[in-house]
């Protein structure tokens, strides 16, 4: 049985396997994703497996950072789309991604916190890849 997408796609019978929807972008070489929302749900992968490789290829490079450093305390747990436009070489994806990040210290009533991440993605589409400009 093949491991559910962390995007959390869905198919016909559930959620996408990971080596039939993002996993294709995240492996050596990197196919272009063919829109921005499976850019977008690909960049989720990339955080949920702690792929910095992959977030650092597909930033656009006046935007993208010199380094990016991934927190381990955090765990992805859930990404919904509610929204996408494309107009050309233009995009926009507005999304939540859930996430739980653990607490740091030692007092009373530490456990894990979970939050939710909600944005408004831009993306630009260059000579056949997308590629994220900012969110």
């Amino acid at each position: 049985m093949s491991t559910p997408c962390p995007c959390g796609r869905g198919g016909a019978f559930g959620v996408l396997p990971y080596d039939r929807c993002c996993g294709p972008y995240l492996d050596d070489p990197m196919p272009p994703a063919p829109d921005a929302e499976s850019l977008m749900r690909s960049r989720y992968t990339a955080f949920a497996l702690g792929r910095p490789d992959y977030l650092l290829a597909t930033w656009d490079d006046a935007h993208r950072p010199t380094q990016l450093d991934l927190d381990p305390g955090i765990t992805w747990l859930g990404l919904d789309v509610l929204d996408r436009t494309e107009d050309g070489d233009r995009a926009e994806v507005e999304f939540t991604a859930r996430f739980r990040t653990a607490r740091r210290g030692g007092g009373e009533g530490d456990g894990a916190l979970e939050q939710r991440l909600h944005e408004r993605s831009r993306f630009a589409r260059r000579g056949g890849r997308w590629f994220y400009l900012t969110g």
